[in-house]
């Protein structure tokens, strides 16, 4: 039997405010446990919650920047649940009428664009943190997370495939990253993914039953956790068993997911509106004053670069995974005048160099302008591909400028032809077996003296009269 797969994500994104969302506690990473925790967040007697505006101007943000509604009355409610870390004994979120309704994302995946939809977005607050491993036969609670404002994103369950999963999941991190409503540190928490995973013969118009795989903190394993599940699922149904609806972990180690819980639904949470807040009511002139500080969107961004700068959509979306990315390629493109050269060098030997030394855009040793001088050089003939390589590692280390780099090592590209051409002719001289091969229709021997001209140039000679300069001697 042919099986599909149907995915949808839930993304938990940390909104970047420095307080909570109904109390002014910090929202800072790294404290010592339960010092960033006051009366509201681990609800003492008598606290009341005050909504936090920079929250809400966040989801608005979030809501104008994927073309979704917004709903001008949007209301929190309780979700009513036990757990250790969550002090009041419920969650305030919004079920019924979230601020964020619709909405759509563009991805890539391959050379394929795909859009996928959105259901909802809406905000919610953080529990606590329950620590096992620091204690013997008990676990700690740390309530610094309690009251940390969420905007908890849905999509639509039209992903097949893990890829499509990651993409999306890519596209969306570099969207609220982009428009500063999160920082994105996943490894911090501030961006968690939860896949719903199922499959169904090919062609059936039902759903499979689900299994939800929680709190995925990188494309890694969210990849890796759905092809598992898929796998399992697949199999499962194939040996005659039956999919339980349940929520999942992944465990790394094992590369294998393994069931946490039964999976509740909605009504199992008792949901009420919240008797402690006033529904949130949104205006003409707050949404305006959002949408003027906007800055440029990643998908207006790339179909500007395919027009203005002749890059293809598959480059246009990578130049364009972070702000910073994006920013540094428009310069160097800029300076250097060769936008497509440009986008080779930030997408090759820049973004290598970036993940060896484990580095952001942002902390590049060699910046746009170095990196726009370098390619101007290459235009203008003054340096090849390779010694083009040599003069940025030298910028890499710090050793000066682009020209100073070039003459301090003498790496301009020749472009004394007399020279050139007495190099040629000692190669001839001094490698006859592989002019007889040439002779005889063997081209790899061509390539061989080319390779022994550009070595007795130490990488100074121009590829291009190299090759005219021994065609010409070997007819």
């Amino acid at each position: 039997m042919q099986w599909e797969t149907v995915i949808g994500l839930e993304v938990h994104t940390q909104l970047a405010t420095r307080s909570k969302i109904f109390s002014g506690s910090s929202t800072a990473f790294g404290a010592a446990p339960n010092t960033q925790a006051s009366a509201v967040d681990i609800a003492l007697p008598g606290v009341l919650p005050v909504l936090n505006r920079s929250a809400v101007e966040c989801a608005i943000k979030f809501g104008l920047a994927i073309g979704a509604t917004l709903n001008r009355v949007n209301v929190f409610d309780r979700k009513n649940y036990f757990y250790p870390d969550l002090p009041k004994g419920y969650q305030i979120s919004q079920l019924a009428k979230p601020i964020v309704k619709g909405g759509a994302l563009k991805i890539q995946v391959g050379d394929s664009e795909r859009t996928i939809h959105l259901t909802r977005a809406h905000m919610e607050e953080d529990a606590g943190k329950s620590l096992h491993e620091d204690f013997h036969g008990m676990s700690g609670i740390d309530l610094n997370r309690a009251g940390t404002p969420l905007l908890e994103i849905v999509s639509e369950p039209e992903m097949r495939s893990s890829a499509e999963a990651v993409a999306y999941a890519r596209a969306l991190h570099t969207l609220v990253t982009w428009i500063g409503i999160c920082d994105g540190n996943m490894q911090e928490g501030s961006f968690r993914v939860d896949a719903n995973v199922s499959v169904r013969p090919v062609g059936q118009a039902e759903f499979g039953t689900r299994r939800e795989i929680k709190n995925l903190n990188s494309f890694r394993f969210l990849q890796q956790a759905i092809d598992y599940e898929i796998r399992w699922q697949i199999e499962t149904l194939e040996d005659g068993g039956r999919i339980e609806q349940a929520t999942v972990l992944f465990d790394p180690d094992s590369g294998e997911t393994r069931m946490m819980r039964s999976k509740e639904d909605a009504h199992d949470y008792r949901y009420f509106p919240d008797p402690d807040l006033l529904p949130v009511k949104l205006d003409d002139a707050w949404i305006e004053a959002v949408r003027a500080a906007l800055p440029e969107l990643p998908a207006a961004m790339q179909t500007r670069f395919q027009r203005d700068y002749g890059v293809s959509a598959y480059d246009a979306a990578v130049l364009t995974g972070s702000r910073a990315l994006a920013a540094y390629f428009e310069a160097a493109a800029q300076q250097s005048g060769q936008p497509k050269l440009a986008a080779n060098w930030v997408m090759g030997e820049l973004a290598a160099a970036l993940n060896k030394a484990e580095l952001d855009i942002a902390a590049s040793p060699v910046s746009a302008a170095q990196l726009g001088a370098l390619i101007s050089r290459i235009q203008d003939g003054t340096l090849s591909g390779k010694l083009a390589k040599q003069v940025f590692e030298g910028l890499w280390e710090g050793a000066g400028e682009v020209d100073a780099i070039i003459e301090a090592r003498g790496l301009r590209q020749m472009s004394d032809s007399g020279e050139l051409e007495k190099i040629v002719d000692d190669v001839l001289a001094a490698n006859p077996k592989s002019v007889e091969e040439f002779r005889a229709g063997k081209d790899k021997a061509f390539n061989a003296l080319v390779g022994q001209v550009m070595k007795a140039s130490r990488g100074r000679a121009n590829p291009a009269q190299v090759n005219e300069l021994l065609k010409a001697r070997l007819q």
